[in-house]
């Protein structure tokens, strides 16, 4: 940690200045959301600022949103190692999740198979049980281990079959922080059957490199707003599909690529934000690999400083989780194969006790599902207060975890 510049990178971020009570606000929230960096802040005010329009127009407004739109898709094609055509914006993840899976039903049918895991964000379940109960299809569930937090590849290939007509998988758990071996598992399903393979990313890129052509996956779906931008939504499509999908739009909107799920106005500003968010990132590339001379080799450098930063952040969280008696970490037990988002439970205390016992102290944490319904369920804790989560991202610092640590100590002494 010594080697990573995290004074400079807090100062890149207003909202960590603020007090709770007299107490310096401590963010473990990220899972859900992360703090928005100044960039992003700059980009989406000087956007409304200087004049938006809608696009197509000949006037200056709208040449400059035109403008703006481009660049934002190119900007997160290169945080994701893709092109700008395979990139759609929308309102949220959960939003185009719900528009590419009725797209895709069209071509479903009575007795037609979908996978789904039991490890997942409702965002990547509820819209294929849906579309299964619309179209009278059969639903298979990945199961995954509780002791562990993890699927295998063999139950996932005993799913699979003739019928098979998608898998939807997350690459990062939003509650347990298993991270899953997707291009493993994407291959496996090319051998085995014509599924499309629906990848939900939203906890992963925000912590991990992320290269959607070595993953493999028809689509990936992430979330600016949980790697330090505004509210959108991302897709990635899969070139191959270009003359196999046909999204539900207006008609004169494009057909182009992944942009035929941009049907409508979308948040010119929000895609604003998305461009400051990624100057962010490459200054903290450059900062880390001053011999990156590309934006897409600065995002990866950027993101793998923050990546190793956070597994030494997260080693000293786990090694403060083991003085507390009567804390129970679920997931992964160690750094490797997660992110770090971490859920526990503190024997003689419900998660929303513990959080607000946090948050009387300026520290920020979430208790409940997280929309993670079928993990609490296969943990038998769909009624008994969920889990407390904390989660890391490359704004926190050693301090915050020591404070987090002494404030589970109080309570668990109190």
């Amino acid at each position: 940690m010594q080697n990573f510049p995290i004074d400079a990178v807090r100062s890149h971020f207003p909202a960590l200045s603020r007090e709770v009570e007299g107490q310096p606000a401590a963010y473990f929230d990220a899972p859900g959301g992360t703090q928005a960096c100044d960039a992003a802040i700059r980009a989406m005010t000087a956007h409304l600022t200087d004049g938006t329009a809608n696009s197509g127009g000949p006037f200056a407004t709208s040449i400059e949103t035109d403008r703006l739109s481009a660049d934002a898709h190119a900007a997160i094609a290169d945080l994701l190692g893709a092109q700008p055509e395979e990139i759609a914006f929308g309102p949220n993840m959960t939003s185009l999740t719900f528009a590419v899976s009725r797209a895709l039903a069209r071509d479903w049918h009575d007795g037609d198979e979908l996978i789904v895991t039991r490890l997942d964000h409702d965002a990547n379940v509820a819209p294929w049980l849906q579309i299964a109960e619309d179209r009278d299809m059969t639903v298979r569930w990945l199961d995954f281990d509780p002791a562990t937090g993890r699927w295998t590849l063999d139950d996932l290939a005993a799913l699979l079959g003739p019928k098979t007509r998608l898998v939807a998988l997350g690459v990062a758990s939003n509650a347990l922080g298993t991270v899953n071996p997707i291009a493993e598992a994407v291959k496996l399903v090319r051998e085995r059957s014509d599924a499309l393979v629906y990848v939900d990313a939203v906890q992963s890129v925000p912590h991990l490199v992320t290269d959607v052509a070595a993953m493999g996956a028809d689509f990936v779906a992430c979330s600016p707003y949980k790697f330090f931008g505004p509210h959108q939504g991302v897709l990635w499509m899969n070139p191959r599909l270009d003359d196999r999908v046909r999204a539900y739009k207006v008609r004169p909107a494009g057909d182009e690529g992944a942009h035929r799920f941009e049907t409508g106005t979308p948040s010119f500003e929000g895609q604003a934000g998305v461009l400051g968010t990624i100057s962010y990132l490459e200054w903290l590339g450059e900062t880390a690999d001053p011999t990156a001379n590309s934006r897409r080799s600065r995002l990866v450098a950027a993101m793998t400083a923050a990546t190793a930063y956070e597994h030494d952040l997260g080693n000293r969280l786990l090694a403060g989780f083991a003085t507390i008696p009567g804390l129970r970490l679920w997931g992964p037990p160690t750094m490797e194969g997660r992110v770090p988002t971490f859920s526990f439970t503190l024997s003689g205390h419900t998660a929303p006790e513990i959080a607000q016992h946090l948050a009387k102290r300026g520290i920020f944490a979430w208790a409940g599902h997280f929309y993670a319904v079928e993990v609490l369920a296969r943990l038998g804790m769909a009624d008994t207060g969920g889990l407390l989560r904390v989660g890391l991202c490359h704004y926190n610092t050693a301090e915050e975890v020591d404070r987090l640590i002494a404030a589970l100590t109080e309570i668990q002494r109190s």
